[in-house]
């Protein structure tokens, strides 16, 4: 990294940490004829002190329920990977809301850590994609806050399986045939025996209202054929070495193969789960897999320059307006 991105990034961290409190509040997509209600949580700009907030054990910083400070704010959804949750990166949230944007998240229906239903079927890449979708429509449309949001400045974050949601809401198709190493001849996974009688999900379908996309270790089953389209702005990280399906070699090939080169990033000495929230003490004795990373690799300093990092593409790609500004350098 050059000494002039160092100093850029570290301006923004200063000018982050004099921002407004992150705004907190849970959400309900009601349930319609596309799928099941979607519960999640919406960050926002918010000209109060934080708090911690206790979430079902989670703990977030933030302010519940607080009013929207600034207007015309661009948007960006998250989608978490398979088996996760809402606020698997509710640090990168609350640092996207500081710097004047409303982030909001879903916990994925059949493919979350309350409901695995759909984890090994080929139907969860199918639905994913238009719970995104359905998140968009209810945040531009029927979020309470909804007046406060630029319709034509939405972003998209995705990690893991969700990178692979992100990255189908920018135009991409997949082509599962090219992960055989997902399913060897032995396994005897839903969605292996699925894809061996050819019962694949339909073709998805972009979202053109997203602008730009942050795209995290993501799960690919892309090739050049079917990432052509996707030439919006697009910032890939990948771990160093991989994990849950995700290889090293996969994510370098998917950089290879975007039309547009993507802004790059690899995270050195970290394994998938390092862009995961850095968990409390308790979460990470119950959940060492999830939550301990490899002897010198500190997760807290990492996600302080990850998500400076993701601020400052989404600020650069989503066209911050004044509003938006006025919440960081308002004192």
């Amino acid at each position: 990294m050059t000494v002039a991105r160092l100093l850029s990034l570290a301006a923004l961290c200063l000018a982050t940490s004099l921002a407004h409190a992150a705004g907190f509040a849970l959400i309900d997509v009601p349930a319609d004829r596309d799928g099941p209600a979607l519960h999640g949580a919406v960050w926002t700009p918010c000209a109060a002190a934080p708090e911690p907030i206790d979430v079902g054990g989670m703990v977030v910083s933030g302010v519940r329920d607080c009013a929207v400070a600034g207007a015309r704010l661009p948007l960006v959804v998250v989608s978490h990977g398979t088996g996760g949750s809402f606020l698997g990166h509710h640090d990168t949230a609350e640092a996207l809301a500081d710097a004047g944007f409303v982030v909001a998240a879903i916990s994925h229906p059949g493919d979350n850590y309350q409901d695995l239903s759909r984890q090994q079927h080929l139907s969860a890449f199918a639905t994913r994609p238009v719970d995104l979708r359905r998140l968009v429509d209810y945040m531009l449309a029927g979020w309470a806050g909804h007046a406060s949001i630029d319709a034509d400045r939405v972003g998209v974050f995705g990690f893991s399986r969700g990178g692979y949601t992100g990255l189908v809401a920018a135009g991409a198709v997949p082509e599962f045939a090219l992960r055989k190493d997902l399913c060897p001849p032995s396994s005897t996974f839903p969605m292996c025996e699925e894809f061996r009688r050819g019962d694949l999900p339909p073709a998805p379908v972009r979202d053109a209202r997203v602008k730009a996309a942050v795209i995290v270790d993501p799960l690919s089953a892309f090739d050049a054929k079917g990432l052509r389209s996707v030439t919006l702005p697009l910032q890939l990280w990948a771990s160093e070495f991989g994990g849950d399906g995700v290889t090293p070699a996969s994510v370098t090939a998917l950089r290879r193969d975007l039309p547009v080169a993507p802004d790059w990033h690899v995270a050195t000495d970290a394994a998938h789960f390092a862009f995961l929230t850095p968990c409390p003490p308790s979460l990470a004795d119950a959940l060492p897999g999830l939550c301990r990373d490899k002897p010198g690799f500190d997760r807290v300093a990492f996600h302080a320059r990850f998500n400076a990092e993701v601020v400052a593409f989404f600020k650069a790609h989503l066209a911050p307006i004044r509003a938006a500004l006025t919440v960081i350098t308002g004192g």
